[in-house]
């Protein structure tokens, strides 16, 4: 899914924008370093994950003892998964470029460490935009 259909989604989705983050490659998404994710993935509040738990929405338990949600075919959900601060996106609320950083360093798998390379090489770009 591309941008348009991320805000799309969340402009649907009937949970609180104060409640919520978009997190991993829906967020890169969003600030535009990649073109394409398969899903979104945010963290919430425990307050949110409580609403959901009791709107029905099964879930499994992380490591970390938090809640973990599957919602429809598109999005999952991450009880209190967040690191730095969230910005807000067109409108949505979004997990920092450097919490960003901080999640795919944290993950460590291939995939996060490509992702990391293409964050540093959209940074740099923006940086020398701002330098000209």
């Amino acid at each position: 899914m591309n941008k348009q259909d991320i805000i799309s989604i969340l402009n649907d989705f009937s949970y609180s924008r104060s409640e919520y983050w978009v997190i991993a490659g829906s967020a890169m998404v969003l600030y535009g370093i990649r073109e394409q994710t398969h899903d979104i993935d945010m963290g919430c509040t425990s307050k949110m994950a409580d609403i959901l738990e009791s709107d029905g929405y099964p879930y499994s338990l992380t490591e970390s003892g938090n809640r973990k949600f599957k919602i429809g075919d598109n999005i999952e959900v991450f009880e209190k998964w967040i690191k730095d601060t969230i910005d807000i996106v067109d409108n949505i609320p979004v997990i920092s470029i450097k919490g960003l950083v901080l999640m795919k360093q944290e993950l460590g798998r291939d995939k996060d460490k490509k992702d990391i390379a293409l964050i540093k090489e959209y940074l740099g770009t923006k940086i020398e935009l701002v330098e000209i």
